[in-house]
């Protein structure tokens, strides 16, 4: 598989990067715990239609940077992927 060229380019680490970097086993714990949300049949139903909209949309592996974004209305609309992925970073 190819690597993704678009990740790995920030300079500095997260508050919770620096955190799971000195507590190993609580990031044990999370990577247990995301494996195992991330496998389950909703969440690959939901990635496998917004990977659909992307290649519908022709921004799928292109690296222009855009992604699919759900607007308030429930749309998909191209958006940059910094502003998509920021705007409810931090919030849980």
């Amino acid at each position: 598989m190819a690597r993704n060229t678009l990740a790995g380019k920030g300079k500095g680490k997260s508050r919770s990067a620096k955190y799971y970097a000195a507590n190993p086993e609580a990031k044990k714990k999370k990577q247990a715990y995301d494996k195992a949300y991330h496998s389950t049949p909703e969440r690959k139903k939901y990635r496998a239609k917004l990977n659909a909209k992307n290649r519908k949309a022709g921004t799928y592996g292109n690296k222009d940077n855009k992604d699919m974004s759900h607007t308030k209305k429930g749309k998909l609309v191209k958006e940059k992927q910094s502003k998509n992925r920021a705007r409810n970073r931090g919030k849980k």
